[in-house]
């Protein structure tokens, strides 16, 4: 559908030979209508595009490949040198092409121009390519955050859905730093005979204005356990509350209902935000300090490398001057010498102080060689350690094995259970009612489900929050 009707033809200014001075064309017009200093009182008339493009042409580069000219490339056959007829067959040009579409000004009772929707995001990608950054990072991470809290204070869908949108910005911003880091090495590694100190700059100023906030108050990593609990409050909410976001949520978010997987919009929602979140902070956050640390690793080889060129360099600049020195006699032999020891007199020559090399005393080596002893593991170090392996695995349980039991006692029963209803008659129990709710939301299969109860389990062994043990068939 995009190669159709009035945009059949529209990358065709961009793929002629004066493209360079479409996209400048198309990054002034951009400037004008969406820039930091646009004006929106007032419209885009014929005369007000002719006034924006003439200049540009004027400035604009025109020179033209030796390539044969394509038979549709207007542009090609305009001589440079005729502005007002060259800037007249670009505004056509896009015009034609769905960069740019006339509508009706009811104020002043004009034909006035504008983007298309679609010449809109791409001449805003061309804008913003050659554009400096200028702007900090946002904070995503804070934003899914106070969105998701928004969703559990408010229960309002459209809370979730930004909650979402920012989850997605967060992978997309961590991307964004690892490809920044990726060019910067190839970059440095094609320029690796020149130093590229701007480069570098560039780096230094970006990481205090952004990657270092991105890496502290801003890391996945701190605001990772926050969003696990406001996910798992939300999905704690009643039936009631539930059921009326389900609803929001299938108004307001039709791409959900193509995109899910299951029935419920509402827990796919708060299941792929989890997943975005986790693959931020145990993929994508990682792949960001590894890139940054390769590129600080090869700009210091770089560097260590211009500098020992550099003191090799002046190592060999005194091996020539004694080889010159050599070849002088008599009176030219000093006159060079002279000429030498005026270039060295700033020079300053300082030497060690004998009494400050001292040597290692016999006591300091006897020390260093009995560290190297290979020590001696005896019979009761042995029975300490197996002991204390034998306590340590005394009070584990798998996961594996709670989730069996769990199964078996909703088998029995044939409905439903509490917790608190367990029967706790030996530390292995205790154990696995401490470890029920964790093996349920770990587990894989997704065949159990732990529902959260306002009442509380207290014990003679520990006190929590009770729950409720359930099949997600029966709870669906």
């Amino acid at each position: 559908m995009f190669f159709e009707t009035e945009r059949q033809h529209f990358f065709r200014p961009l793929n002629g030979k004066r493209r360079e001075l479409v996209v400048a064309c198309l990054h002034s017009l951009y400037e004008r209508l969406h820039g930091p200093g646009a004006d929106y009182t007032h419209n885009l008339t014929r005369d007000d595009v002719r006034d924006i493009l003439i200049p540009v042409v004027q400035l604009t580069s025109h020179d033209l490949s030796t390539d044969v000219l394509a038979v549709d490339d207007e542009l090609a056959s305009i001589e440079s040198g005729d502005v007002l007829e060259l800037s007249g067959a670009v505004f056509r040009s896009l015009l034609r092409d769905g960069w740019l579409e006339m509508y009706g000004d009811r104020a002043g009772l004009v034909t006035a121009y504008r983007f298309s929707r679609i010449g809109k995001l791409f001449a805003e990608s061309l804008w913003v390519t050659d554009r400096p950054r200028t702007r900090s990072r946002q904070r995503n991470v804070r934003s899914c955050r106070n969105a998701l809290e928004a969703a559990l204070r408010n229960n309002d869908a459209y809370d979730l859905v930004d909650a979402y949108d920012y989850a997605e910005k967060v992978i997309s911003d961590l991307s964004e730093g690892v490809n920044y880091f990726q060019e910067l090495v190839r970059h440095i590694m094609i320029e690796a005979t020149h130093s590229p100190w701007d480069d570098f700059i560039d780096f230094l100023d970006r990481f205090e204005n952004e990657f270092k906030k991105q890496l502290t108050a801003d890391s996945v990593e701190r605001h990772r356990q926050a969003i696990r609990e406001n996910l798992h409050k939300i999905q704690n909410i009643t039936k009631e509350k539930a059921t009326l976001i389900e609803l929001q949520l299938n108004e307001i978010a039709h791409w959900a209902q193509e995109e899910r997987k299951g029935n419920s919009t509402f827990n796919w929602i708060l299941d792929r935000i989890e997943e975005m979140v986790e693959a931020a902070c145990t993929t994508k956050q990682p792949e960001l300090i590894k890139a940054m640390n390769v590129y600080m690793r090869q700009a210091t080889n770089i560097v260590q490398q211009a500098m020992m060129l550099r003191g090799g360099q002046n190592r060999h600049a005194y091996s020539r001057a004694i080889k010159q020195t050599a070849k002088l006699d008599g009176i030219y032999q000093s006159q060079f010498l002279n000429r030498i020891g005026e270039a060295m007199s700033n020079s300053e020559i300082r030497l060690l102080d004998p009494a400050t090399l001292k040597l290692r005393s016999f006591s300091q080596k006897r020390k260093a060689l009995s560290v190297t002893i290979e020590p001696k593991v005896s019979r009761d170090a042995r029975l300490i350690a197996a002991l204390m392996r034998a306590e340590a695995a005394g009070f584990a349980v798998s996961n594996e094995d709670v989730l069996v039991v769990l199964h078996n006692e909703l088998k029995l029963r044939g409905r439903p259970f509490l917790l608190s209803s367990l029967p706790i008659l030996s530390a292995r129990d205790v154990l696995q009612a401490m470890q029920a709710v964790e093996a349920v939301r770990g587990s894989r299969d997704k065949i159990l489900t732990a529902r959260k109860l306002p009442n509380k389990l207290v014990t003679e062994y520990y006190t929590g929050s009770d729950y409720q043990i359930e099949s997600s068939h029966e709870s669906n």
